[in-house]
């Protein structure tokens, strides 16, 4: 309920009905501290006074009494805070104008359902934060020309000489909206790097949008078909350029969400058994690359038959809430952490070698054992199986996975809550 509470958004709206409507919708289901503007002088006004405490985001209907000819959005934009329009219907290639500018989103007030989406376009651009541009070029002077032009728009930027540097940021798991790349030679160096960004990343890949000062519409034609996401042409509109770059970024941000969305479990809110199988062969991919270790977890809820049929299960399912959420805390976004099904839960940890994993994984074992799951006043415990298995070499995630699962039919089979590996296995040899 206040996701957003330390963040402040600027309302534009001359309508006392939709402002009432959006303020207390927005405090209400985010906690969003809302300043609310009838006019353009009185939004100036406000932003005058939150030099302190500038604001986060604006909603700003484009037609106002004092300013009709969308000055508003102007006044926004110029003082650069990100905005989400909200208006009245209009024709679509105004909605395309208004995109190309930079808005997070355009939202039609007369449409049901339009506070509801207005509400999550908000949840949204406050979750993802700042863009991130990845620029790429291979000569420094234009490369800080981009650059800078794109930081004096609030975005962040990160450079890169050349596509294999460009390609190494990405493998070290760095957020990247958007890739703004050199394309001169747009039949050589640029498609490579939108092929290798494709094979790593396949459906998540980043959107590349390629610049080149000599190229024409065959070129453009080239690249859009090689895979790329726009193709702009020097010299730019600093205005135009940015809006572009700003309108990829936000369309991937939202495409992210709903494959988020996609990729979440309904009862526990974590990750999925789709989602693990989809990304954990790129994660593998990229620590080999990297030459860093990895290793792969199957945890298990031990006897959790037994506490089904001895308490419901409803009950159930609030163990399964629980284990989920104290493994969210001690994983963090650092590993990949899914639900497989059933009491199942699979952890793949990125560059951590199987001793550091398998200290890992005890700590999740004891944390789990020391917790207290109270239902109905009465204190339920669990504790939980864990197999490791190292990944040391290419091979179908689905071996991997495997592994893990022998692992932990061992553990069961010597007497469950407790971790298993090869580790495990070599110590004993030892002693």
């Amino acid at each position: 309920m206040q996701k957003h509470r330390d963040k402040r958004l600027l309302l534009i709206e001359d309508s006392r009905m939709f402002a009432t409507a959006l303020k207390y919708g927005l405090e209400l289901t985010h906690g969003i501290n809302i300043t609310h503007c009838a006019s353009l002088d009185a939004a100036r006004a406000e932003m005058a006074a939150a030099v302190e405490s500038p604001f986060s985001l604006s909603v700003l209907d484009l037609n106002l009494p004092d300013a009709p000819n969308c000055e508003a959005l102007d006044f926004v934009l110029e003082n650069r805070v990100p905005a989400i329009v909200f208006t009245a219907a209009f024709n679509d290639g105004t909605r395309d104008e208004i995109l190309a500018r930079g808005v997070v989103d355009c939202i039609i007030k007369n449409e049901p359902g339009s506070i509801d989406r207005l509400l999550m376009a908000v949840d949204r651009a406050l979750t993802n934060g700042r863009i991130t541009v990845l620029v790429v070029d291979s000569n420094r002077e234009t490369r800080s020309e981009v650059a800078g032009i794109l930081r004096r728009e609030r975005l962040s930027v990160i450079e890169a000489s050349e596509a294999g540097e460009a390609l190494q940021i990405l493998d070290q798991g760095e957020s990247i909206d958007v890739i703004v790349a050199d394309a001169e030679s747009a039949d050589s160096a640029p498609p490579v790097l939108l092929e290798e960004v494709r094979k790593r990343q396949e459906e998540d890949a980043v959107p590349v949008i390629g610049l080149c000062e000599h190229g024409d519409a065959r070129s453009a034609a080239r690249y859009i078909e090689a895979g790329g996401a726009d193709f702009i042409r020097k010299p730019f509109l600093e205005a135009e350029f940015c809006g572009r770059v700003r309108h990829a970024a936000t369309l991937q941000q939202r495409i992210q969400g709903l494959r988020r969305a996609a990729a979440s479990d309904y009862l526990t809110e974590i990750f999925n058994r789709r989602h693990f199988f989809l990304t954990g062969p790129r994660l593998v991919d990229q620590c080999l690359r990297r030459g860093e270790g990895t290793s792969i977890a199957v945890l298990d809820i031990d006897h959790f038959k037994r506490l089904n049929d001895t308490y419901g299960h409803e009950i159930g399912d609030v163990v399964l809430k629980h284990v989920a959420r104290r493994m969210k805390a001690l994983v963090g976004e650092e590993h990949l952490l899914a639900r497989l099904g059933g009491e199942e839960f699979g952890i793949l940890f990125d560059g951590l070698d199987v001793r550091q994993a398998f200290a890992f994984c005890e700590r999740v074992r004891v944390e789990l054992a020391k917790s207290k799951i109270v239902v109905d006043d009465d204190d339920l415990t669990i504790t939980v199986s864990i197999g490791l298995a190292t990944v040391e070499a290419p091979e179908s995630f689905e071996n991997y996975l495997h592994a893990a699962d022998q692992f932990l039919y061992m553990a069961k089979h010597a007497g469950r809550n407790r971790v298993m590996s090869e580790l495990t296995l070599l110590d004993a040899l030892a002693s």
